[in-house]
């Protein structure tokens, strides 16, 4: 990491100097690192920029990915040790870490506080208290995702000027919005990653209306192009139709009614296989409803990859079946490798879908989403069709890196010009 000293030299000094740039990102110990932060970290200038990368967990499948350029910091010491368990903490007599923990635990499991609060923003009530400051000081600091890096860049990093990001439809997600405030309010931009996202945003907090700019999410096309290219994707060899879905096992990516679909395929003696990239803490539940419809040799979780795109260039049809997203990532991706798209009518999807031309969309149900695939299946001049439009279509968006640029490099040309343009 190289020592930034500003020197009156001229007024036009910032146009030479480096810049010290922070991203924080929450990484839960099953979330994958996805291709935005990769493809981004992938088109920084790294003649102009220093850039730290801070994971609050320094796992995950992708992080053999990132550019050797990044400087990966280790976690808050606090975050390490309360992660260790109450047990741990007894033994060690970390008091301090037990009492958090333990408030934490009943917190989580409080009914008056999770129907009021979300679970990012219980957690992070209690490690606030004993998390500590970043140390370094950034020209800027990016919380690439809403929730805990949020609220930890707000308060605990030390920057100049502060960006977050807002990749969720903020009022389905259900964040307690006065909770929100004080710590949005610290930022100097809040970034969605589609006009929905932002609409939604300034609905529910009208504050920050001035503050809230687009940026899609960074997709580069030929990183995924060059990923699904590798070796691997699917070893069962079966030979009928390939149904992908890739996505957490949460409510959110609405597997109940994928799965209620697949139950009705199989009930029209279809040969397919419909595969699921992603885990989960509802993936017991999953597979339950599986067995109980007799789906374990149609219905298929892969677990996780490093290289999901190998699957994805391999699949005859993907299914995004979400009841709510941001921007609805996989879906672009599906787009970049001219995939059928089969996807549930949520907010942002008419951002990317156009019904019976790149895509299908269904009604939010099983027996719609059931329909649409059924017809992707069966009819071979729509697949053409889409397929078609699809290599038309330029889905990737490593323009947007200049959208990150410019909120550096005017800020940079401000504050520099106050201190020596006079």
């Amino acid at each position: 990491m190289k020592l930034i000293i500003l020197k009156p030299r001229s007024k036009f000094y910032w146009l030479n100097r480096r810049f010290r740039v922070s991203l924080i990102l929450l990484q839960t110990k099953r979330d994958l690192i996805l291709s935005p932060l990769i493809s981004l970290l992938t088109l920084f200038d790294y003649d102009k920029y220093d850039v730290d990368l801070l994971l609050f967990y320094q796992r995950g499948l992708y992080l053999p990915l990132i550019p050797k350029e990044v400087n990966v910091i280790e976690p808050p010491g606090f975050l390490k040790r309360i992660n260790k368990g109450m047990k741990s903490n007894l033994v060690q007599g970390d008091l301090k870490a037990l009492y958090l923990r333990m408030g934490l635990s009943i917190s989580c499991r409080n009914p008056l506080m999770t129907k009021k609060y979300h679970g990012a923003q219980i957690i992070y009530k209690w490690l606030s208290k004993g998390i500590e400051n970043l140390d370094k000081e950034y020209d800027v600091a990016i919380a690439y995702s809403q929730g805990m890096p949020t609220y930890y860049v707000s308060q605990k990093v030390k920057a100049k000027r502060k960006l977050a990001w807002m990749n969720i439809d903020y009022k389905v997600a259900g964040y307690n919005k006065d909770f929100d405030i004080k710590y949005y309010n610290k930022f100097d931009k809040v970034v969605a990653v589609s006009h929905s996202c932002k609409d939604v945003l300034i609905k529910e907090i009208p504050s920050l209306e001035n503050k809230v700019e687009i940026i899609y999410d960074i997709i580069s096309s030929k990183l995924i192009e060059n990923m699904a290219n590798e070796k691997g994707g699917f070893s069962d060899e079966f030979d009928g139709i390939k149904i992908l879905t890739i996505g957490r096992l949460v409510h959110q990516k609405g597997y109940e009614m994928a799965i209620e679909a697949a139950y009705k395929l199989k009930q029209d003696k279809i040969n397919f296989k419909w595969y699921a990239i992603g885990e989960g803490k509802l993936k017991e539940k999953f597979e339950n409803m599986i067995s109980s419809l007799g789906l374990e040799n149609n219905f298929i979780f892969l677990g996780t990859f490093q290289n999901p795109y190998t699957f994805l260039k391999q699949t005859d049809i993907y299914v995004q079946p979400s009841r709510y997203e941001g921007y609805g990532l996989v879906i672009a991706e599906a787009r970049i490798l001219q995939k059928p798209i089969v996807a549930t009518d949520f907010t942002v999807v008419h951002n990317q879908i156009i019904d019976g031309k790149n895509g299908l969309i269904s009604q939010m149900n099983s027996d719609s989403l059931y329909k649409c695939v059924k017809r992707m299946i069966e009819d071979e001049n729509l697949q053409n069709h889409v397929c078609e439009n699809l290599k038309k279509e330029s889905p990737g968006t490593e323009e947007e890196i200049f959208k990150i640029y410019h909120n550096f490099f005017l800020f940079s040309c401000i504050f520099n010009f106050y201190l020596y343009g006079k």
